[in-house]
């Protein structure tokens, strides 16, 4: 890779414009920009540029803990975007498992830091090409770099950013919570986890609520007061519950439940990914 690449590619993933990248690298706007399309995909946009989020159709993307997520994953999350053609995407948090470098024991059975995150790239990659725009929310795993720099007293300020680390683009942005306004003029709050039960966090919060995080949990639970009717939609997991990486849920009677969840036109849907009885996707959807 030339020079001037390189240098465009850093400069992109703080989300500088081409234009201005164009002029600190010395080549030409449609060149730096063409390159830049080439490797970042079509997400390599601008939030301030761009008209406001259409949420008509919000897909919400639960905890998939790359490496360790169901095989068939892609191929069900395909399936949803072309029947529902979300004009949304929200990943829930847990997106990466990040198991070597958790706070608990680390079975030695499993990847190093290192390979893990080499295949994650490689997962990332896939999703990336699949949603080169959706908003991403903070987590405990999914955040396990910055929680260690805490941990050790590293600042912020050392680390290298999510999108620069995933080598993603700007299309992908990070939250630690959402809110967000729906076609009905009502509002839902989305967290990766606040509560064990949503329903209370809906009412806590005095609006809807979204959560991923609890892996058994798969439901949309309502209720309402005098100004209208609210619920709480917990939306799964698309992990391999065969994995290493969660023997430890193994002790428990509930176990996970596959698929995702949508809101589409201000009103809440799961899909749930169906298997069969050797653990494949059965291949459509319910």
């Amino acid at each position: 890779m030339s020079d001037w690449k390189e240098k465009a590619l850093d400069f992109a993933y703080t989300g500088m414009i081409w234009s201005d990248i164009s002029e600190l690298v010395g080549e030409p706007n449609t060149t730096v920009y063409n390159y830049l399309r080439s490797i970042l995909g079509p997400a390599y946009q601008f939030r301030d540029s761009i008209s406001p989020e259409d949420n008509s159709v919000i897909l919400n993307i639960p905890d998939l803990h790359f490496p360790y997520h169901h095989p068939d994953s892609f191929d069900f999350l395909q399936a949803v975007k072309e029947e529902y053609k979300p004009t949304r995407v929200v990943c829930l948090g847990d997106m990466e498992d990040m198991h070597a470098m958790s706070y608990h024991e680390h079975d030695p059975d499993l990847r190093s830091a290192g390979d893990e995150l080499s295949e994650l790239r490689e997962c990332v990659a896939q999703l990336y090409a699949m949603f080169p725009r959706m908003d991403i929310l903070e987590s405990n795993h999914g955040s396990l770099t910055w929680r260690k720099a805490k941990t050790h007293g590293i600042p912020r300020a050392y680390i290298r950013e999510y999108n620069d680390v995933l080598r993603v683009g700007p299309g992908w942005k990070w939250f630690y919570d959402l809110t967000v306004q729906l076609p009905d003029g009502s509002w839902v709050y989305y967290h990766h986890g606040k509560s064990s039960s949503v329903l209370r966090l809906s009412q806590q919060m005095g609006m809807s609520a979204v959560q991923g995080h609890y892996h058994e949990s798969f439901s949309i639970n309502y209720w309402g007061n005098p100004h209208g009717l609210m619920w709480g939609l917990q939306s799964g997991c698309l992990i391999d519950f065969k994995s290493y990486a969660f023997a430890y849920a193994r002790v428990n009677v509930k176990r996970p439940v596959l698929g995702c969840s949508l809101i589409i036109n201000s009103h809440p849907v799961l899909v749930p990914m169906v298997l069969d009885n050797g653990g494949n996707w059965i291949g459509e959807l319910p």
